[in-house]
């Protein structure tokens, strides 16, 4: 069974993030918590002694120096999560092509640069995983939101075509659709639907069985949703 000692949580913050950390943490692994603003994750780096790496995902040489940065304090990173995505909503004609573009940048590029700087560790090491965190968007469009849309289909793609290359070289890729809203501490199901919402720690522990896979089964792709969901 794949039992890594690092893991590196890119996009970090409060929500799923925070229960992916505390359950890596107390299943022995070294934590290196990533994201543009560093300050929201002190008090969680405190909890379970990670360490803190600013990052922006869409420059390559932010990744670059990530990378270079965590190696050099946690090592090498045997798994990689990827969480970070931007939303843009309105109407496709009212859209700004600017805020589009940074959009897209972040959630699909920025998966791609991620996951180059961590396989090229992971096939000199032989092993390790890199899971990607998607949406319901990616793998169906929603008015008013194409830009979403477009980065989490792209998002999925690049897990795909991963898995069908790294698979074969001992390097498990997987990408997670999240279908349906996390609950948190400022959003909370209503008393009348008590499971419409997603249980954060239960997600998390979702990544943690995936990891635990045989390789014989490895999945590529699973869908999260609660069971009163509406396909």
């Amino acid at each position: 069974m794949f039992t890594p000692k690092t893991a590196l949580i890119v996009g970090a913050g409060a929500g799923l993030s925070a229960s992916l950390a505390r359950l890596f943490a107390a299943n022995d692994m070294k934590i290196g918590l990533a994201a543009r603003d560093t300050a929201k994750l002190a008090d969680l780096a405190a909890e379970i002694g990670a360490e803190t790496f600013a990052c922006d995902v869409a420059r390559p040489d932010d990744v670059a120096s990530l990378f270079d940065q965590v190696d050099s304090t946690i090592g090498e990173p045997e798994v990689v999560v990827f969480n970070p995505s931007r939303r843009v909503r309105g109407a496709l004609v009212d859209l700004d092509p600017q805020e589009v573009a940074d959009a897209i940048m972040v959630t699909a590029y920025g998966a791609f640069l991620v996951a180059r700087q961590a396989a090229r560790r992971m096939l000199k090491r032989g092993q390790g995983a890199i899971l990607f965190t998607g949406a319901s968007a990616g793998v169906k469009g929603y008015p008013q939101s194409a830009p979403f849309a477009m980065g989490k289909f792209a998002l999925r793609g690049l897990a795909q075509s991963m898995a069908r290359e790294l698979h074969p070289q001992n390097i498990h890729i997987d990408h997670f659709v999240i279908d349906g809203g996390i609950a948190s501490d400022r959003r909370q199901a209503p008393d009348d639907a008590p499971d419409s919402l997603l249980d954060p720690d239960a997600i998390a522990q979702t990544y943690l069985d995936i990891l635990r896979q045989p390789r014989s089964v490895w999945a590529w792709e699973i869908e999260l949703r609660p069971w009163v969901e509406r396909f």
